[in-house]
């Protein structure tokens, strides 16, 4: 399907590849010796493996800002737009922004910026871990324009990780809503936590509901499954998988992102020949 994402990523169903930030002052894990300098560096070197690698696209979030928020206090976007500010001259392939969990906070960093994307959990409320989860996304999209973030595309979760929705509608009727009510620019469906599979069939639901705006699959994809994925997304957002032996709190292994980008070429080059009927 043409889109946005052709447009911005220059490419055929687009690998996003996550650069987490580890815990920012005010949250329980910051690292108070290294201070923000460690996580500067911290960021250029996932960033340099990022796009040594081939990634299409890069999303930089406050993954290790653990246990979230849904209202963050000011320090977190005010220092993410300071690593951002001094990591911009390495982002060489578009970028976003995630301010976890908190709509209002990501659309005025990726204001602040110039991020080319911004995804969060922007509708819906919810119960889960956090507690009681209300996004109003009415608000946000009125912040939206009143801080002149109107370029900046929005990627909506429509499956948050580690919550359920309080609405008794089932996947579809929650998509087909979702994007008359509140006009996303793309929607994404994960899995449990950073990392699980994302469940085909709930994406394979969303798509069938979601009409021409785009789909990324957000959760858990590897070389492995990224096939099957594709079939069906119209582009992915990858962590985990791009992490030293696969785990969650590691640093980005270049040789894991070429792999992935490697199968993630195959795709593409199977799904040129079958659109032009090339062959043997």
């Amino acid at each position: 399907m043409d889109s946005w994402l052709n447009e911005v990523f220059e490419v055929d169903r687009p690998i996003i590849g996550m650069c987490h930030l580890p815990a920012l002052p005010g949250d329980p894990g910051f690292d108070e010796v290294a201070g923000i300098e460690a996580i500067v560096e911290h960021a250029r070197g996932e960033i340099r493996a990022l796009i040594d690698g081939g990634i299409d696209g890069i999303l930089i979030s406050n993954e290790f800002s653990l246990p979230y928020l849904t209202r963050t206090e000011p320090i977190t976007a005010i220092t993410m737009a300071r690593v951002i500010g001094q990591v911009h001259d390495l982002l060489t392939v578009p970028f976003g922004v995630d301010v976890l969990w908190d709509p209002m906070a990501t659309i005025d960093l990726a204001a602040a910026t110039g991020a080319a994307f911004a995804r969060e959990v922007m509708t819906g409320a919810y119960a889960g871990d956090l507690g009681l989860w209300d996004t109003e996304v009415g608000r946000t999209a009125r912040h939206r324009r009143r801080v002149s973030a109107s370029t900046t595309r929005l990627l909506f979760n429509v499956v948050p990780e580690g919550a359920e929705h309080l609405a008794a509608r089932d996947l579809e009727r929650l998509t087909r809503s979702t994007v008359f009510n509140a006009a996303p620019d793309a929607l994404c469906v994960s899995g449990l936590t950073a990392g699980s599979p994302t469940d085909l069939s709930q994406l394979a639901s969303v798509k069938r509901a979601a009409g021409r705006t785009p789909v990324l699959v957000n959760t858990g994809v590897t070389p492995d499954t990224i096939a099957d994925a594709l079939a069906i997304a119209d582009g992915a957002v990858v962590g985990t998988y791009l992490k030293e032996d696969g785990v969650f709190r590691g640093r980005i292994d270049v040789e894991r992102v070429r792999r992935l980008m490697a199968a993630v070429a195959a795709v593409r080059d199977e799904r040129s020949t079958s659109v032009t009927g090339g062959g043997a």
